[in-house]
């Protein structure tokens, strides 16, 4: 096991345990909505947009506790925009992470109320962090822009391109909105609230938002070749739903060549922003460069 390796283990398991610390208690009348979105929350995954933000904060000489309701808020907006994304009326998938899918486990209605829940209780949680700090103004700024980046404007936005055009052919352009939208915003709102929480200059968060946008579209690319090059027991969900949904890809608009070549350059692109900016951030790096050629 590399250096990076176990870094990479390390910081993985305490931003779980970070982002669990903020999960409701299963009590209550309600409690069954409650089951619901801690049992997606905790379904696995790699934690990776909370452990940017932590790192991103970091990097820029962050050392207090205000970050941490964002990074358990960010996964909870991911986990819900899954939830939602896996229902019978969206991409109707009944396995995630190896799991059965929320609405297969606890039934469509409360995979809707789970998914609507998570999307407000990240926001309370986010909310958490005003108490944590002694600049206020960068927990509001923080929280309009996790609002921007996963709403209309951002991740919702690009799901709604992703509906409507499903089934239609596509040409490049509709395929960046929804790419940079859908994939690019979610993982620019962590990074970015890294940077804003540890006092980034505004062309600074600028410059992260761009090397983000590079890593998501990266990302977005890899997991069109992985739908078609791997296995469902290597990604822990169905392969090829893609194709299922008559959906049009990266890898179907312009080959499996130029796609790989994408990721090659995007990430490239990526790693020369980061050199830009200050502090050290190399297991940041390293990050980035595994999140883009992953295989699962």
């Amino acid at each position: 096991m590399t250096e990076f390796d176990e870094w990479l283990k390390k910081t993985t398991a305490e931003t779980e345990k970070t982002v669990y610390a903020y999960l409701p208690a299963e009590e209550g009348w309600q409690k069954t909505v409650l089951s619901a979105m801690n049992y997606s929350m905790k379904a696995g995954g790699k934690r990776l947009r909370p452990l940017f933000l932590k790192e991103v904060y970091r990097m820029f000489g962050g050392s207090g506790r205000e970050a941490e309701p964002f990074m358990a808020a960010i996964e909870m907006i991911h986990t819900f925009s899954l939830i939602h994304d896996d229902l019978p009326c969206m991409d109707n998938d009944r396995l995630r992470r190896g799991l059965p899918t929320a609405w297969v486990a606890y039934g469509y209605d409360m995979a809707v109320l789970a998914g609507d829940g998570l999307a407000i209780y990240a926001f309370e949680t986010a909310a958490k962090a005003f108490a944590l700090t002694d600049r206020p103004e960068r927990v509001a700024e923080s929280i309009g822009l996790l609002a921007q980046k996963s709403g209309i404007y951002g991740m919702i936005g690009g799901q709604t391109a992703d509906v409507e055009l499903t089934g239609k052919p596509l040409d490049g352009e509709q395929l960046d909105f929804i790419y940079r939208l859908k994939t690019g915003a979610l993982l620019e709102a962590p990074m970015m609230i890294g940077a804003i929480l540890a006092g980034a200059s505004e062309e600074q968060v600028r410059t992260v938002e761009r090397m983000a946008s590079c890593v998501g579209y990266a990302f977005q690319i890899q997991d069109d070749i992985l739908d078609l090059t791997s296995t469902q027991d290597v990604l822990g969900k169905p392969v090829l739903s893609d194709e299922k949904n008559n959906k049009t890809t990266y890898v179907s608009l312009y080959g499996m060549e130029k796609a790989r070549q994408e990721v090659e350059a995007l990430s490239a692109e990526a790693a020369g922003l980061l050199e830009t900016l200050p502090g050290e951030h190399e297991h940041l790096r390293q990050l980035i460069g595994m999140l883009v050629t992953r295989q699962k």
